[in-house]
């Protein structure tokens, strides 16, 4: 270290000076007292007093110093790294902008705390699962986040065993054995059905990404008690496995019964702007648009077109398609909150609802039949 107490320059073996890095001992030579005592005030660890713990920070902030990632990690049995490894199809994350902006949430959250984000796609649970006992095993993690809890999903028990800290974005996990953060999916599909009811729609389906994960279970059970409230003419439930061709193809298998439904509820944008464009495509060249005998049936037929996930496609589409919206690079910055305090041994809630979405109406649910002066 250098007398005015500047980063000491050393020669390379090309010959170029280059910056020495800081150490606890120049921070220690520093202010006169042991690398010891250095090192507990620079961790927070008993055995010094406050103010010799202001005094190392500011003097360690004044010279530049920072710590050793792998000294830290292992000093500390900490990885810094925390766990993210959702199952899904191939394509199926890439194709999701709710989970991309909810990953985006996750990491500026840990990043302000120094963790890093080891995202570790799996195309199947079996594969999830064979993943987590590998990070546990190697201490890869300290920590997991855990999305799309199903039906007697062994995940939540398995971390537990492990001894991997986690918590989970939906849920509530019913064994209660890891904290979650949710949002209120079905306050929001009694939303949805409260628009459409508005409107007049009384044959609705919902065309949802997997039946057995907990909010498209959430979202079923409450379309069905508003069903039940409001007795529809008729509804329908159909599974879809994310795919937005199987969303076509039911879209358009739906639409052939003798009275098929009027307004759809989709899983996701993409789903749901496939189907508008499947839909528009077939009105557009069917021999039933006729602007000389006065029929304008496209857009105006259309059924109602909602969807569960909202984005710049559903804004950009024709017509634009009401949406929910969710901040989910928000959710995604609770969620890791969360876990960081599980982390810090902190106490923290079970399980709350959190993010109640808001409707984005837009065109595909308030067409108006365009009067004589606008044609």
């Amino acid at each position: 270290m250098s007398e005015d107490g500047k980063t000491k320059s050393v020669k390379s073996v090309d010959g170029a000076a280059r910056p020495q890095r800081v150490s606890l001992k120049d921070i220690a030579d520093e202010l006169g007292i042991s690398q010891t005592a250095v090192s507990f005030a620079i961790n927070d660890r008993p055995g010094v007093s406050a103010e010799t713990k202001r005094k190392v920070k500011e003097t360690a902030a004044r010279m530049g110093w920072s710590p050793v990632y792998a000294a830290q990690a292992l000093g500390s049995s900490k990885t810094m790294t925390v766990g993210f490894a959702p199952s899904r199809a191939e394509d199926g994350i890439q194709n999701d902008s709710f989970m991309m902006q909810f990953m985006a949430g996750i990491h500026q959250s840990l990043s302000r705390h120094g963790y890093g984000l080891l995202f570790r796609p799996c195309t199947s649970d079996k594969e999830a699962i064979a993943v987590y006992r590998d990070w546990a095993r190697r201490k890869r993690v300290d920590g997991v986040i855990l999305v799309d809890l199903y039906a007697d999903d062994p995940r939540p028990q398995l971390l537990t065993e492990l001894g991997l800290p986690s918590v989970l974005a939906g849920g509530p996990d019913p064994s209660n054995l890891i904290p979650s953060l949710s949002i209120d999916d079905s306050a929001t599909m009694r939303t949805v059905l409260e628009h459409l009811s508005l409107l007049g729609h009384r044959r609705i389906a919902y065309l949802s990404g997997d039946a057995s994960l907990d909010y498209s279970r959430s979202r079923v059970a409450a379309l069905k008690a508003f069903d039940k409230r409001r007795n529809f003419d008729r509804i329908w439930v159909e599974d879809t496995g994310f795919d937005p061709g199987r969303g076509v193809e039911l879209t358009q298998r739906l639409l052939t019964e003798s009275q098929p439904p009027t307004a759809f509820i989709y899983e996701t944008d993409t789903m749901a702007a496939a189907s508008l464009r499947a839909l528009s495509s077939i009105m557009l060249t069917s021999d039933m648009l006729s602007w000389d005998s006065g029929i304008r049936r496209f857009p105006y037929d259309l059924p109602a077109i909602v969807s569960f996930e909202d984005s710049a496609i559903c804004e950009s589409a024709f017509p634009s398609i009401t949406a929910v919206h969710r901040d989910a690079s928000l959710y995604g910055t609770k969620v890791a909150n969360l876990l960081l305090k599980v982390l810090a041994g902190e106490p923290v809630a079970g399980n709350r609802k959190i993010l109640t979405p808001k409707l984005i109406v837009r065109e595909s649910t308030r067409m108006i039949l365009p009067t004589p002066e606008t044609v």
